[in-house]
C-alpha cells in the first residue's frame, strides 16, 4: 500500500469515528454573542462544592422522613364554635316579632314570606321599626338587637315580648375556589361554618385537587392547610373556623410531577397522587429498571433547592448564603432488598430520579459505534488489495 492510499485511509477513518461516536444533532456557535461572566464561570467551577450526595440506608431514611400526621384534637376551634355568635351586617334581612301586637309583627298581611316581611338592614346598618324609628343593628348579636328593641318599645307597649332572627344571611360570605366540584360563595349563618365543612359543601374535592396544599387566606395571609392530614388521618388542628372573606382554595396536582429519566422501560413525567409516591412506585410507574442496560448501583434521586429563588443581600441571589443547590441520593438496589428502603423514602415534587447505564453497557454502545467505522476501513483495505492484485 502506497502512502496516498494509507492517507486516504486514515481520512475515511477520521470521518467515520467523528461520525459514529458523536451522534444526534450539533450547534455551532460560530458567530454568535458568547457571554461568559467572571463571577458565573467561578461559580460554575464550583459547582461540585454546592451539592450534597448521600447515600440511601436504612438509618438515613429513618432519620429525614418526613413524620406522618396522626390523629388529633383542636381545642382552640372547640372553643371558638363554644362562643361563636353571629353578628349582623347590612344587606340581612331580619325577622321581628311583637308578641300579642299582630300589627307590628306583619304590617303587610299574613301571605308573605318571612323574606318579604322582614326587615333590611341598610347600607348604613341600620332598620327601620315602627315607633321606635331607626335602629342600629351592625355588628350587634340577636340578643343585643332584642334587647335594645324592647327597652325603646316598653315606651309605648307594656312589657314588650320582641323576638328578633335573621331569616336571610346575605351580609358575610366566604369563598371556596380551585378543584373542589361546586366552586364559589357559601354564607356565614348563625351555624359555625369550619374549613371541612365549606369544602364538603363544595361538593368535595375534584379528581385533580391538590389535597397536601390546600390554602386558606385571611386578611391577605396564607394559612397551609394538608386536607390530607384531616381527612385521612384525622388531625383537627388543620380544621379552621372560618370568617366572613376568608378564601379558600385548593390547587390542582400539576406541580406534583417526577421526572424518571434514563435507563428505566419507560421513561417519563408521573405525578405524585393524593397519597403521595414513594422512590420504589416511582419506579415501578414506569416498568422498573431495564434489566440489559442499567447499572443497579447507580439510581439517584436529585433534589433542587427550593431557596434558590428567594433573593439574597442587595436582592441578588447568593447560593453559598442558601445552602446547597441540590442533594443527591444514591440507591443501591443490586439486592433486591434494598427497594424496601426505596418505599420508604417518600417523592418529593420536581424530585428527578435517574438510573445510570451499566458500564458494560456504555462499552457495548461505543463499540457499536465502532464497528461500522472497522468494516469501512476493512472494505477499503480489501478492495484496494484486489486492485493491486489485477
Amino acid at each position: 500500500m502506497n502512502k496516498f492510499s494509507k492517507l486516504v485511509i486514515i481520512g475515511l477513518m477520521s470521518t467515520f469515528v467523528t461520525a459514529c461516536v458523536t451522534p444526534g444533532q450539533y450547534l455551532s456557535t460560530s458567530g454568535k454573542n458568547i457571554i461568559k461572566e467572571t463571577q458565573a464561570a467561578e461559580e460554575e467551577a464550583d459547582f461540585d462544592s454546592l451539592v450534597n450526595v448521600y447515600e440511601l440506608t436504612p438509618k438515613f431514611v429513618s432519620a429525614h422522613r418526613t413524620p406522618s400526621p396522626t390523629a388529633a384534637v383542636n381545642p382552640s376551634m372547640d372553643e371558638e364554635i363554644a362562643n361563636y355568635q353571629y353578628r349582623v351586617g347590612p344587606a340581612d334581612i331580619l325577622n321581628v316579632t311583637v308578641w300579642d301586637h299582630p300589627e307590628l309583627t306583619i304590617p303587610a298581611g299574613s301571605y308573605r314570606s318571612t323574606t318579604e316581611s322582614g326587615n333590611w338592614v341598610h347600607t348604613d346598618g341600620r332598620i327601620y321599626y315602627p315607633y321606635i324609628g331607626f335602629v342600629t343593628v351592625e355588628g350587634k348579636t340577636v340578643v343585643e338587637i332584642r334587647d335594645e328593641m324592647s327597652k325603646r318599645l316598653a315606651e309605648y307597649i307594656e312589657s314588650p315580648q320582641v323576638d328578633v332572627n335573621v331569616a336571610n344571611f346575605r351580609s358575610q360570605k366566604t369563598y371556596v375556589t380551585g378543584e373542589v366540584k361546586k366552586p364559589g360563595k357559601q354564607p356565614i349563618t348563625n351555624v359555625p361554618l369550619t374549613l371541612l365543612d365549606a369544602i364538603n359543601q363544595a361538593g368535595g374535592l375534584a379528581k385533580e385537587a391538590d389535597w397536601r396544599n390546600v390554602t386558606l387566606t385571611r386578611n391577605g395571609e396564607e394559612i397551609l392547610v394538608s386536607l390530607y392530614a384531616l381527612m385521612q388521618k384525622g388531625d383537627l388542628t388543620q380544621n379552621h373556623l372560618l370568617r366572613a372573606g376568608d378564601i379558600i382554595h385548593v390547587p390542582r396536582n400539576d406541580g406534583q410531577k417526577v421526572f424518571v429519566m434514563g435507563e428505566v422501560e419507560t421513561p417519563k413525567t408521573i405525578t405524585i397522587d393524593r397519597a403521595g409516591m414513594s422512590l420504589t412506585e416511582a419506579l415501578s410507574e414506569v416498568g422498573g429498571l431495564d434489566q440489559t442496560e442499567s447499572d443497579a448501583t447507580g439510581v439517584f434521586v436529585i433534589r433542587g433547592n427550593r431557596h434558590l429563588n428567594k433573593e439574597g443581600k442587595d436582592g441578588e441571589q447568593n447560593a453559598h448564603e442558601l445552602g446547597p443547590v441540590a442533594n443527591v441520593y444514591q440507591l443501591d438496589i443490586s439486592d433486591a432488598t434494598a427497594m424496601v428502603i426505596g418505599s420508604s423514602f417518600e417523592m418529593q415534587p420536581y424530585d428527578i430520579v435517574y438510573v445510570t447505564t451499566a458500564p458494560i453497557s456504555r462499552w457495548n454502545r461505543v463499540m457499536n459505534n465502532l464497528i461500522p467505522t472497522f468494516l469501512s476501513i476493512n472494505y477499503l483495505s480489501a478492495s484496494y488489495n484486489r486492485t493491486l492484485s489485477w
